[in-house]
């Protein structure tokens, strides 16, 4: 027989573990096994929109135009006649060479020249002569062609002269070397004094055209498939005669305040990277963009209609990898759907399918909500980058606020 003291301790014990059972199945005290409530999820209404597709890639600043100058004869320099780092027109003067002996050239060949059009004239001559003695039987038909071949040796001597004389008019004109593009030239390799050859290794200057300037881009195969995809079925817009435009951020994060154009693409692509490039055109008035520098490119793809934007932070996705996200049917209930979401702008998915307009989106209370669990609903509001600004907090609803779309 158990003692009343026993008795009263065990009957304590027995209440203790049927509270805490309570407690862990979420029951009321002395209810056993009753249901919980509704759960409170944030949600937003979804309305269909056109939104802009770009795509964000790495670049390079690549000079218009770039012209090494290099002598085309052999000297001292004179004369260095432009200012480093400055700006020069096509033609100006860049570097005189010490042109004495190609002016002494240049006067031995017109004089060598001159003498080659006085054999001519007296070849000439001859063979006139010897026509009119043959004529008259003087002289025989073999002297006349005689004269004849003289004639021709003598005119081929004189066009040799005369090439000699173009050349040597040539190299005097080299020995003053001219930009041969306008822009932008660097630093001088020589100083006066330095002695120069003809066609060297070594550039003399380099001269950059920096306005307007290219900006060299690489995109993925696989990006340009989709794209080109998405203009064929109808997913991406792009108005008659578009050409898409890019923005750059430069590396400091601040964007130029110049639009380019697509100037070219690339038609190979690497078997390395699996890459192809893409050349944009910009202005540069204030010389802002170097040769070399690194930039961000945002090129402007055009315009796809008739989508829904899904703040990320409301997609998950499965075991075989598709986006999913809750919503909350018509008799109060969370269900839990396939997307087909590609692309992004800002926060928020880019969904093409799966959304229809007034689905409510639960952005907020996710952790609590599972399939065909009741919920009750309060606004979220979202800006415009998809950023939850008002969510749930210590049960507490969400101000009313926007909508994903405006």
């Amino acid at each position: 027989m158990i003692p009343t003291r026993s008795k009263f301790a065990f009957g304590i014990i027995l209440l203790a573990i049927a509270g805490c059972s309570e407690q862990q199945t979420g029951a009321a005290p002395g209810v056993p096994g009753q249901a919980r409530g509704p759960v409170e999820v944030a949600i937003v209404t979804l309305k269909p929109q056109s939104v802009p597709l770009s795509v964000e890639l790495p670049g390079r600043v690549v000079a218009l135009a770039t012209a090494e100058i290099r002598p085309q004869v052999e000297g001292i320099v004179r004369s260095i006649a432009f200012k480093e780092g400055g700006n020069v027109a096509k033609d100006d003067v860049l570097y005189e060479i010490d042109a004495r002996k190609f002016e002494a050239a240049l006067a031995s060949s017109e004089a060598n020249y001159k003498k080659a059009q006085a054999s001519v004239t007296g070849a000439q001559a001859t063979l006139e002569r010897n026509r009119r003695l043959a004529d008259t039987n003087a002289v025989s038909v073999q002297t006349v062609e005689d004269a004849r071949t003289a004639l021709l040796e003598a005119e081929a001597s004189a066009e040799a002269a005369k090439a000699e004389v173009d050349t040597a008019r040539i190299n005097l004109e080299n020995t003053k070397i001219r930009a041969p593009i306008s822009g932008m030239i660097g630093i001088s390799a020589v100083s006066v004094g330095a002695l120069v050859t003809a066609n060297q290794a070594d550039a003399l200057a380099t001269i950059r055209q920096v306005d307007p300037v290219h900006v060299d881009l690489v995109d993925s195969s696989a990006n340009l498939l989709r794209i080109r995809e998405q203009i064929s079925n109808g997913t991406l817009g792009r108005g008659e005669a578009h050409e898409p435009t890019v923005t750059l951020t430069l590396e400091n994060q601040k964007p130029y305040a110049e639009t380019g154009t697509l100037a070219l693409a690339d038609m190979n692509v690497s078997e390395t990277t699996g890459t192809f490039s893409l050349r944009a055109r910009f202005g540069n008035p204030d010389r802002i963009l170097l040769p070399g520098m690194f930039v961000r490119a945002r090129v402007n793809l055009g315009v796809m209609p008739n989508v829904f934007l899904v703040p990320q932070r409301a997609v998950t996705r499965n075991a075989s990898g598709m986006a999913t996200a809750y919503f909350v049917s018509a008799d109060g209930k969370a269900e839990q759907r396939e997307l087909v979401a590609g692309d992004t702008t800002g926060n928020n998915w880019i969904v093409t399918s799966g959304i229809t307009e007034g689905d409510r989106l639960v952005v907020d209370g996710l952790q609590k909500v599972s399939p065909g669990a009741a919920v009750t609903t309060v606004e979220a509001k979202i800006d415009d980058n998809g950023v939850v600004e008002q969510e749930l907090s210590a049960g507490k609803p969400a101000s009313a606020g926007a909508e994903v779309s405006k």
